[in-house]
């Protein structure tokens, strides 16, 4: 266990090369982050506090940051930090409260390259700094330039079209470009922030208390939990926000409020009770979120105290319950316990999942999460097939190669295959209910530290000391370490025959057209897909894509059955049926393939410059735009709906997959 705030807690035991786990038992291995340059175990990090003045004009921030910082081991004359290329470091200076250096001394600092996604900081610390135990002060002074951190939208690119708008978007390694850090998740701080804008713009941050100095025009924020670097985030720009809950409010641009209210309601709070129930108490105090314009990367973020999440999302009420929630989890699976190492990431996300399925089969049905666990595992079987069962980044535990940016091994493995193993704790301790008790004291025992894996099973074995006296771990074909570091599908999968119901009629209609000729319309129209779920209909357009390619005949009665009905629901229903267009070469629909990406890339808003298309298009969309533009040359912008590329990162093989896989 990596204790926080900072790496190395009271009592514990430090060794030259890292930190040890505190207290009685067998040392682990020094922890070893091969995605962070810094030399995070020589030091504990006990708070930091930045200082910032955005300027929308020229797109930068600038200001300075302090860190709060007790050496850990004698001799350490360098402290090291993660940065990036894009911060601008002007100047970096010391203070030693108590020592009687009142003044603070400037400090000779390097900056060396480290990986593509970042550089390391290198400062040299002055005697008086270099006692183990003794605080001392860096202050940081600095600018941000164009770094992956930071999204400087101009009013073209936000829902409103009003105002210009900035986003921060830190996971994983992103945040060394918005500030100079221990990144890793291993460590953990509190931090507070004084953010200055210009006139009429409002700042919200992941902080648990925040403050507004309208003739100043300041804002402060205050997260007194201590949160890793990744969990630092920013937004400012037009928003407003409306209450929907005693401890949370939707925060969104004017255009878009009362869509979100109307669609959240008062359901954030039935869902944090939900968890509570389960899970213990909500740590965070606010449970808020604001909608962010299309070009947010991700659909959503956990950020504690505020998620982001993107605003194209509302479209699907389904889809949306099931980000939030999602979300909702993390406040327990991710954010205040956190995975020491980006290799563990299901720590996070696996166990944040299991927790969204019980919150959902609490609150809407074990039919329902069924349902919706089938339309995952479906996608995580489709992954292996491009894969290969012995693919290394099927591994819940997957090695990263020094170099190696973390987020672009993020896939579903993280998510289900993580649930599953889960989901088979779950089954062996026999009690579901049961196994939500071992959840609740697994949070309240490692609540804001980061851990590894085996803190886990050995908390999960000490607690049913009858499986561990059963050797459980060790069950043939089923062993704990075969589910960490074997390739290949889940060991386990759970029961979903609960979801029958829902699934049952998805399957019967794909065996109706699965054939070579296209079924008997009159049979079809047994099956009223428009009073179907989006749940249903996504999985019925997924098997239908893992039949393909399809006869031309099949695919020209699907169209005439279905494609004006698809057309008009959410965009997670059309980007697979213009998934289906394009793996079958459907001509007479691929107009249909024009205008959606019409729809949400405006030529009117393409920048001038060449834009990074791999950071927001997945592939298929971008060559579907460039086979039916009208010029070889469009700009393409930031600005496609993250649902979309969401959907192919989960799916596809890699994030740089040749088009061959996903085009005829």
């Amino acid at each position: 266990v990596v204790s926080g705030p900072g790496v190395v807690g009271a009592g514990s035991a430090v060794c030259g090369s890292g930190c040890s786990r505190p207290g009685p038992g067998s040392p682990l291995c020094p922890l070893v982050d091969v995605a962070s340059a810094s030399n995070f175990r020589c030091f504990q990090l006990r708070h930091f506090h930045l200082d910032l003045r955005l300027n929308f004009a020229v797109k930068e921030m600038s200001g300075w940051l302090v860190l709060d910082l007790v050496p850990v081991q004698p001799g350490v004359q360098i402290l090291v930090l993660d940065s990036h290329p894009s911060l601008l470091i002007h100047s970096i200076d010391c203070k030693v409260p108590g020592s009687g250096q009142e003044e603070p001394v400037s400090l000779t600092y390097r900056v060396d390259p480290f990986t593509d996604y970042g550089s390391s900081l290198n400062v040299s610390l002055p005697t008086a700094a270099l006692k183990p135990g003794r605080l001392i002060q860096i202050t940081i002074r600095y600018t941000t330039t164009d770094g992956p951190a930071i999204w400087w939208l101009d009013s073209e690119l936000t829902c409103g079209q009003s105002r210009p708008l900035v986003f921060t978007q830190g996971h994983s390694v992103c945040n060394r470009s918005f500030f100079p850090s221990f990144d890793t998740p291993a460590v953990k701080s509190t931090y507070t922030a004084t953010v200055r804008v210009p006139d009429g713009v409002t700042v919200l941050m992941s902080a648990s208390r925040s403050s507004y100095s309208k003739q100043d025009r300041v804002f402060q924020f205050s997260m007194e939990f201590p949160v890793p670097s990744y969990l630092v985030a920013l937004v400012a720009g037009d928003l407003q926000h409306v209450d929907v809950g005693p401890r949370s409010r939707v925060w969104a641009e004017p255009c878009l409020l009362s869509c979100a209210v109307k669609k959240l309601g008062g359901s954030v709070e039935r869902w944090l009770a939900v968890a509570e129930q389960l899970f213990g108490p909500y740590l965070w105090g606010r449970c808020d979120i604001v909608f962010l314009p299309p070009s947010f990367p991700i659909v959503a973020m956990e950020n504690p105290c505020l998620t982001f999440i993107i605003a194209s999302i509302l479209e699907s009420s389904e889809f949306l319950l099931i980000d939030v929630i999602h979300e909702i989890s993390h406040g327990w699976f991710g954010n205040a316990v956190t995975n020491a190492t980006w290799e563990e990431m299901w720590l996070s996300e696996g166990l944040a999942t299991y927790a969204q399925r019980r919150i959902t089969t609490e609150a809407y049905g074990e039919a329902f999460t069924c349902l919706e666990t089938a339309v995952r595992l479906d996608a995580l079987h489709r992954q292996l097939r491009l894969l290969g069962d012995n693919n290394p980044v099927s591994k819940l535990q997957v090695k990263f190669e020094p170099g190696v940016n973390p987020s672009s091994l993020m896939n579903l493995f993280t998510y289900e295959k993580g649930f599953c193993f889960v989901s088979y704790l779950s089954e062996i301790c026999g009690d579901v209910r049961r196994f939500d008790c071992f959840l609740r004291d697994y949070i309240s025992e490692f609540k804001f530290k980061s851990v590894v894996a085996q803190d886990l099973i050995d908390y999960f074995l000490g607690y049913f000391p009858e499986l561990k006296d059963a050797a459980i771990a060790q069950r043939e074909g089923l062993e704990f370490e075969r589910w960490l570091s074997g390739c290949g599908p889940p060991l386990y999968e759970p029961d979903l025959s609960a979801g029958g119901a829902l699934t049952r009629p998805v399957q019967d209609l794909c065996d109706l057209w699965r054939s070579s000729d296209p079924p008997d319309l009159k049979t079809v129209a047994t099956f009223d897909l428009s009073a179907w779920s989006t749940f249903q209909i996504v999985l019925f357009l997924d098997r239908m894509l893992d039949l393909s390619p399809l006869p031309h005949d099949v695919m020209a009665g699907l169209s005439g059955c279905y494609s004006s009905l698809f057309d008009g629901l959410n965009a997670e229903v059309q980007i697979r049926w213009l998934q289906m267009v394009v793996r079958n070469s459907f001509y007479p629909e691929l107009p249909r393939v024009r205008a959606f990406l019409h729809k949400h890339v405006s030529n009117d808003t393409a920048p001038s410059s060449t834009v990074a298309l791999h950071r927001v298009l997945p592939s298929h969309c971008t060559e579907f735009y460039r086979r039916t533009a009208p010029s070889s040359t469009v700009a393409l912008p930031r600005v496609l709906p993250s649902h979309c590329t969401e959907f192919y990162r989960r799916t596809a093989p890699s994030t740089t997959v040749t088009l061959h896989r996903v085009l005829p």
